[in-house]
């Protein structure tokens, strides 16, 4: 890809794409700014280097109009503290403001755009917009990893117009996501939750190719167990999907591979927090109950082979890991992962909350911010986000 140190941005005009879909409550405060600490470095650098930086993104999902819940103010306001400098909002994405704002910036200083899924010509990447939005700027530098696999109007359709580079998150996912998968040390595990089978299903078929051990948990791992022939009584599961698990089942065996799948578990009577549960085998799960987590021989299964794995790539809870009573294989996965000397890469939203939950963090080698596309990089799938960075990628003249 071409990197953003190849190019100089002193008193360039630079439009970033960011990733400041953060998370934020009922009030619109910011519950977890990850993803805009992810951001400073490029951010940084393009400011140290004398550039006026017009950072864009997108927060939640407005559906093409504007809405208050979903302004980028408070997001401003939080960048604002995190460099340490003032950070100009402006309440459009195109037209004679943002101009107007652009053209009064010195080098160094930095504006934030208005959600720009405000604007329909975003999501469906209008030609049009995708110009107009290219037209505020003279180099465009794609930093948003975790929206790199939509063909959205600022995250390939700008890159028509613009010359076009990586930033240094989007490079560093690229970076550890390609290591996990081709170069990495051996064994390598995938440790795979979750709820449904389906959503993950090409995932699943590379990583088999892929890693030498597959390890799964949650609503995933009970639609393998049913596939293998015992009852996961009321436990969230895909009986359609049995003959794919059994396919995929042999495709582990024929390729010498491991697939770890849980000796025992949690059962519940119902699904809920305060729910009566006990621990069994998995050949004894009552008809009426339920599966809401690992048992602590399965944690105990699981964790000797993390100790064993040299690169570890995690994505999924393993339990009903949103009720506390229930969360106590994801943790302990989560602390195995930390504790081991592989190579690990964790994403996934619960996967994440689990780590930052017990602190850990710092003992993760990466912890990717992609969610949809890591998984998609991970299957294999040419990204829109990362196609546009390409050194062979010609513009429209």
């Amino acid at each position: 890809m071409n990197s953003l140190k190849d190019v100089d941005v002193s008193n360039k005009r630079v439009l970033v794409r960011v990733d400041f879909n953060v998370p934020t409550d009922k009030k619109g405060d910011i519950i977890d700014d990850t993803r805009i600490r992810e951001s400073l470095p490029t951010l940084r650098y393009l400011l140290e280097q004398g550039a006026r930086v017009i950072a864009v993104s997108h927060l939640g999902r407005p559906k093409g109009k504007p809405t208050e819940e979903f302004r980028m103010d408070k997001v401003a306001v939080r960048l604002s503290q995190l460099l340490g400098k003032p950070v100009r909002k402006v309440s459009e994405c195109i037209g004679p403001q943002v101009t107007q704002a652009i053209d009064q910036m010195n080098p160094g200083e930095i504006i934030v755009l208005e959600n720009v899924r405000f604007y329909p010509g975003e999501e469906a990447n209008d030609p049009e917009f995708s110009k107009e939005l290219a037209g505020l700027a003279d180099i465009f530098v794609n930093d948003a990893f975790g929206a790199a696999h939509r063909a959205h109007a600022s995250i390939s359709g700008v890159a028509e117009f613009l010359p076009t580079y990586a930033g240094f998150l989007l490079a560093k996912e690229v970076k550890m996501l390609s290591r996990v998968m081709d170069v990495a040390e051996s064994p390598r595990m995938a440790i795979m939750g979750g709820a449904k089978v389906t959503d993950k299903l090409a995932l699943l078929k590379n990583l088999i190719k892929k890693m030498d051990i597959i390890i799964l948990g949650g609503g995933m791992a009970n639609t393998f167990m049913g596939a293998s022939g015992l009852s996961v009584g009321k436990s969230l599961h895909e009986e359609a999907m049995f003959g794919m698990a059994r396919e995929l089942i042999e495709s582990v065996r024929g390729a010498q591979k491991k697939l770890l799948l849980p000796v025992d578990v949690v059962v519940a009577d119902h699904f809920a927090n305060d729910a009566k549960h006990k621990v069994v085998s998995v050949n004894e799960v009552p008809d009426d109950w339920m599966i809401v987590d690992i048992g602590p021989k399965t944690v105990e299964l699981y964790r000797q082979a993390i100790n064993e794995a040299r690169t570890i790539f995690w994505n999924g809870p393993v339990g009903v890991f949103e009720f506390e009573n229930f969360s106590a294989g994801t943790d302990e996965v989560a602390r195995a992962v930390a504790s081991s000397q592989a190579v690990s890469v964790v994403g996934g939203g619960d996967s994440l909350a689990a780590i930052y939950h017990l602190g850990i963090q710092d003992s993760i080698t990466h912890i990717s911010t992609g969610g949809g596309a890591t998984l998609e990089f991970l299957e294999g799938k040419a990204l829109p986000g990362l196609m546009c960075c390409n050194y062979n990628r010609k513009m429209v003249v």
